[in-house]
Parts: structure tokens; C-alpha cells; sequence
């Protein structure tokens, strides 16, 4: 086979099924090369960059790995495939709190992708094997969760401190526990934790499924926690930290002297604790941490929090979010139409969006098609690319075929595939031909139904999907 670098004339979706074949062939060289290719034809596509992201893990490259899939959801951070691909680079380095948040993202956008939950088992599975219950295990992140993880710059870390440092060394170079606990608050009993870990002998010489030494990542997440102790020392002297802590134990009453850094920083570890929580599986905590938070928000200036109304359509957002995972549905929509009419009050367009995708999510779930169909159509002129218009057609698709209207069916399915085409996604692209196929049963059309259900079987294959194979058949 020809190098595609020496055709005369290349095209994205020749160099893009190129790549892909010789990917599932395991010529992961040759493959980039041509997904190298296909970028400089069409610089930042979605799913080129992820499939060059699949090319570097299946090589063991993960920091490119991690670069491509953060680079896919740049300019959509809803883009599932993307979150996926995040997630599982993540979990092969071993960063499975992490892979575990990207798991629940994905699966709250695309709850009818499989993959998604049993990532977030493997994932659940990991922590424990690794950790002890997920419960136990937290972590803060003070910005957002970016290629280099915190985990592996940790680890890298504790290399080289064990190269200079003996086993004595490293317990006396620990700072007076009362100091320590003041720094660390929640997260001093985490490090205690840890380093009664480390006198395991039998765990520390152990290894998880993935080859990563138990040891690694208990010194990795000790050596994090130092490094957060260091920095929050530098920020914020102990008696600042008292002086604070003496506030939030009057609930807050004096949070309006704050200086607004401190409030921004404040906000946004509450608005990290609530999404972690959520992703850990405890929603009706996160729930209830959300409402304690909007209730705090509510009672500040505009002054104090300039982004003040944002803040609270995302907090209704979350709330609504945790409702949608305990079950109370009716509870959800409402606390997604508060978030609705937020947005449109203070005109936020992105925020008006998130909020219809969702209300349309909860009618869809309790069976209410026809105004999911409703919420969703006021949703089509917000979305910002061709495949946010691929899933968005497709679940309108989807409701009209629950509700036997055929034929809006067939020809939302084709609007999907369409914008599917022009995004160069696969799965989406399955996802619509088998839309397509369905609603031609409903309208006898068996030939054409038959056609399509061929290519539905050509690109499963292609991604590859078994499940949707066996389906297809």
C-alpha cells in the first residue's frame, strides 16, 4: 500500500479511513502518519484527534495520548467521544478518581452509550483495589483537570525523592501535625491515611492489573498533598486560615468582606466538590451541597460575585443533575427550568443551551416525547457544531420514532447522518443509519431498510462496535 504522504491527491476522508484501517490492522505508525495528515488538511478535527489519541495509547504515548483527547473538547467540552477518550487515557496512567469524573460526564451526556458505565466500573474497581472505598479517598483540584495529572507529576516526583532520601529521612521531614491539620483541613485525616498505608509491606510491594506499583501511587498521592500543605502555606498564613474558618462557622454571615479572590476560590472548590461528588455516585450529597451553596451565593452582591447569576443557573443545574441520578424526576425538571429561565433573564446563551439539553433529557426519560421533541427544536439553532447537531437530530429522531411518526423519524435520522458526515464521526454515524433504517421498517420500506442497516454494519465495524454488530444482525 502506498505511503499517503506520496499521493498526488489526498482527501480528509481518504487519509481518515486509511488511518483507521491500518489502526485495526495494529500498524499504529503508519496510522498516525496519516491522521498527521488529515490534521494538516483539517486542523483541529474532533475525531481525527481522537483516533491519533487511540494511535499514542495503544503505543504507550500517553501525555500525547491525553493532549489530542483535551485538544478534541476545546471547542466542545460536550463532545462524548472526546470525554471517553480522556477517560480512558486517564485510567490507563493510573488516574482513576480522575478517569472516574470523565466516565460520569460522558455517561450524563450519552446515558445511552454503554461504554460509559463500564468505564465507571473499571474504574470504581481500580480505586478500590488500589485505594480502599472510594468514600474514603479525597481529592482536590484547584483548577482544571488538564493533560499533565497531578498523580504523574507526583509520582515523578517521589522518584527523585527516593533517590536522595532514605525511609527514615521522609518520616522526619514532616512538619508539626498541628500546623499540618490546619493546612490540610478534610484533607490531613486522607494523608494520614495513606502513610498507614506504606507500613502495609505485603500491599506496598503489590501491583495493580495495569502494572502500576501499589507503592507509586500511595507515595504519589502523599507527595501531592505535600505540595498542596507547601503552596497553601505560601498563600494563606495560619492565621488568615483561623480567621476564616471562625467565619464559616457563623455560616457565612461575614462572607461579604471577603476580599472577591477569596470568593472566587471559595466558589470554585465548592463548585469541584459538588461535580466530584456527583461523580463518586453520591448524588444526594452533592444534591445537598449544591442547595447549601446557592443558598450562600443568593445572600452576595453583584459586587462581591460579578458572574453572580451564572453561578446560580449552574448551581440549579447541578441540583438538577443529582435529582435526575436519585430518581425524582419531576423535582429535576424543575430545578433545570429554574436554571432555563436564569439564563434567559440575564441573556447567557451557552447556559440557555445546557439548560434545554437537559430539560429534554428528563422529558425523554419519562416518556413526555412530544415536548422533549419541543425543548430540543428551540435547542437546534444554539449548537455550535455539526456534531452537537448530529446527537441533537438524532434524539429528536429517536422520540419520533417512540411516538410512530415514521417519517419526521427517516428524515431527522438523515439530518444526523448529515451533520455526522460533515464532522467525520463514525459513531454518529452509525447511530443515524440505524435511525434511518428503524423508521423505512416502520414505513415498509424493506430495501431501503436493508441498505442501511448493511452500512449501519460496515461502520460498526469500522469503530469496531461488537454489541452494535450483533444488534445490526
Amino acid at each position: 500500500m502506498a505511503d499517503p504522504e506520496s499521493l498526488p491527491v489526498a482527501t480528509f476522508g481518504n487519509l481518515m479511513t486509511e488511518g483507521t484501517t491500518l489502526s485495526r490492522r495494529g500498524q499504529f505508525h503508519k496510522a498516525l502518519d496519516c491522521f498527521n495528515n488529515a490534521l494538516k488538511l483539517r486542523a483541529g478535527d474532533k475525531h481525527c484527534l481522537v483516533t491519533r489519541s487511540k494511535c499514542f495509547l495503544k503505543l504507550g504515548d500517553t501525555e500525547n495520548s491525553l493532549k489530542d483527547a483535551e485538544a478534541s473538547l476545546k471547542n466542545d467540552k460536550t463532545f462524548s467521544e472526546g470525554l471517553y477518550q480522556k477517560a480512558e487515557t486517564l485510567y490507563t496512567m493510573g488516574d482513576f478518581e480522575f478517569a472516574l469524573v470523565f466516565y460520569h460526564r460522558g455517561r450524563r451526556l450519552r446515558p445511552e452509550l454503554h461504554k460509559f458505565q463500564l468505564g465507571i466500573n473499571k474504574a470504581e474497581e481500580a480505586i478500590v483495589n488500589c485505594i480502599g472505598n472510594p468514600s474514603l479517598v479525597k481529592l482536590e483540584n484547584k483548577e482544571e483537570l488538564c493533560f499533565v495529572s497531578r498523580q504523574a507529576e507526583s509520582r515523578k516526583a517521589n522518584q527523585k525523592l527516593q533517590n536522595k532520601l532514605t525511609k527514615d529521612q521522609k518520616w522526619t521531614r514532616k512538619q508539626n501535625p498541628k500546623t499540618e491539620r490546619q493546612l490540610l483541613g478534610e484533607l490531613y485525616a486522607d494523608k494520614a491515611y495513606l502513610e498507614k498505608l506504606l507500613k502495609d509491606e505485603d500491599l506496598m510491594q503489590s501491583s495493580t492489573r495495569q502494572g502500576i506499583k501499589v507503592v507509586d501511587l500511595v507515595l504519589g498521592g502523599i507527595s501531592y498533598l505535600n505540595h498542596r500543605r507547601d503552596f497553601w502555606q505560601q498563600q494563606k498564613p495560619i492565621y488568615a486560615r483561623v480567621y476564616e474558618r471562625k467565619l464559616r462557622q457563623q455560616g457565612w454571615i461575614q462572607d461579604k468582606k471577603w476580599k472577591p479572590a477569596d470568593i472566587g476560590r471559595s466558589i470554585a472548590k465548592n463548585m469541584e466538590d459538588i461535580e466530584l461528588l456527583l461523580a463518586r455516585g453520591s448524588a444526594e450529597e452533592s444534591c445537598r451541597k449544591a442547595e447549601r451553596v446557592l443558598k450562600k451565593i443568593q445572600g452576595w452582591g453583584e459586587d462581591e460575585v460579578p458572574n453572580k447569576h451564572e453561578l446560580i443557573g449552574n448551581l440549579h443545574s447541578c441540583i438538577g443533575n443529582a435529582q435526575l441520578e436519585m430518581g425524582q424526576m419531576e423535582a429535576a425538571l424543575c430545578s433545570h427550568k429554574m436554571d432555563l429561565d436564569c439564563a434567559r433573564q440575564n441573556a447567557l446563551p451557552d447556559a440557555m443551551s445546557r439548560a434545554l439539553d437537559n430539560i429534554g433529557h428528563v422529558y425523554a426519560r419519562t416518556g413526555r416525547f412530544q415536548q422533549a421533541i419541543n425543548t430540543w427544536e428551540e435547542k437546534i439553532p444554539m449548537a455550535k457544531s455539526s456534531l452537537e447537531k448530529a446527537w441533537l437530530f438524532h434524539e429528536i429522531g429517536r422520540c419520533y420514532l417512540e411516538l410512530g411518526e415514521a417519517e419526521a423519524a427517516q428524515d431527522y435520522g438523515q439530518k444526523s447522518l448529515q451533520s455526522a458526515d460533515e464532522e467525520g464521526d463514525v459513531d454518529w454515524q452509525l447511530h443515524a443509519t440505524v435511525l434511518v433504517a428503524q423508521a423505512q421498517v416502520k414505513l415498509e420500506d424493506y430495501r431501503s431498510a436493508i441498505m442501511n442497516f448493511e452500512r449501519a454494519l460496515e461502520k460498526a465495524k469500522l469503530v469496531p462496535n461488537e454489541a452494535a454488530q450483533n444488534g445490526i444482525i
